[in-house]
């Protein structure tokens, strides 16, 4: 898309249009607020409404918020935009964003979190390899694990979520990684991947979710479909792992190659499930849900250095990523 390619046009768009609809959804609070609260008691599919509008509300007011501390940062940083301090403040504003948006939903929707393996937490910074069931818990590396332990997470980012002004302006001051998923030039695409770990302290992680995209039963059916008429060999772990995607081995891969010997930390999690999709948020399958999260860390020198041996290692992760949700899935829900 065009908007796409050319930054300061996306901007006069997004930005706008992000003010435009959190003034007028304030404005019209009084009225959407107890009409939705109304159709809640009536519809058993709006159970949940009024939480679900308040919380877009939440992430309107986070959006104008970030944007305009964006902007304060800029200008207080103006002719130092290189140094380090202005990266801290915009990596600053990220966490501040991140747990407010998990505050929010915690309250909203009477959230609980229980964390596991927090000491795989602990030492330099990391290849985090994470799963993905929706856009609520992309919170999860910042909040249990970059803001506890003073670590600076560097995302590998689907090119579609520029059109969040956020992320738009924030992500690219920091060291992401904004990829084209249906890039002809896949080599480029993960070459330009491979550059997130330039540079990298112990201070600086990479995050990456190797399923893709998001986890649903219909899209598992599907790549198990296609798995099935390619006669892939992955093909029969695919099938046991029912709470995942098979993972897309080449970005991940590709860090890999170029990891400057850090160890991969696994983010395993469930309960975020009921917030993959706004009917979900809508009908009340989020309300008083417990969110399970386990960490747990491969030793660098674990990582095979073939990389065939490599990717039949992440397939085994994968396993261990299975075993894990549904460990956490049977303990919490």
């Amino acid at each position: 898309m065009v908007l796409l390619q050319y930054p300061w046009l996306r901007r006069c768009v997004t930005i706008p249009a992000y003010f435009f609809i959190t003034v007028l959804m304030l404005a019209s609070l009084p009225i959407w607020l107890p009409l939705s609260w109304l159709l809640g008691l009536v519809l058993s599919g709006a159970r949940s409404a009024a939480r679900c509008l308040l919380f877009i509300q939440t992430y309107l007011l986070c959006e104008s918020i970030g944007i305009i501390a964006s902007f304060l940062i800029w200008l207080f940083y103006l002719g130092r935009h290189s140094g380090s301090a202005y990266i801290d403040a915009n990596y600053r504003l990220q966490h501040w964003w991140a747990n407010t948006l998990k505050r929010g939903a915690e309250i909203l929707f009477s959230l609980s979190f229980h964390v596991e393996g927090e000491d795989a937490l602990a030492g330099p910074g990391a290849i985090m390899l994470a799963r993905h069931t929706s856009i609520g818990d992309t919170v999860v590396p910042v909040v249990f694990y970059a803001m506890p332990m003073s670590k600076r997470l560097r995302y590998v980012l689907k090119k579609e979520l520029l059109f969040d002004p956020c992320l738009d302006i924030v992500g690219n001051r920091l060291p992401n990684c904004f990829i084209d998923r249906f890039s002809d030039e896949v080599s480029a695409e993960l070459s330009l991947l491979q550059t997130l770990v330039d540079g990298m302290t112990d201070r600086d992680s990479v995050l990456i979710y190797p399923e893709g995209t998001r986890f649903s039963e219909k899209k598992r059916l599907r790549v198990l479909q296609v798995l099935e008429q390619q006669r892939s060999s992955v093909l029969p772990m695919a099938q046991q792992w029912t709470q995942l995607l098979p993972p897309r081995p080449s970005g991940t891969l590709a860090l890999l190659e170029v990891n400057p010997g850090r160890d991969v930390l696994m983010c395993a999690h469930a309960g975020f499930e009921g917030s993959a999709s706004f009917q979900s948020l809508f009908n009340g399958q989020w309300v008083g849900k417990a969110i399970g999260i386990r960490f747990w860390r491969v030793p660098h020198a674990e990582v095979p250095t073939d990389q065939e041996q490599r990717r039949q290692w992440l397939y085994q992760q994968w396993g261990h990523m299975q075993q894990a949700v549904e460990q956490l899935i049977s303990r919490y829900h």
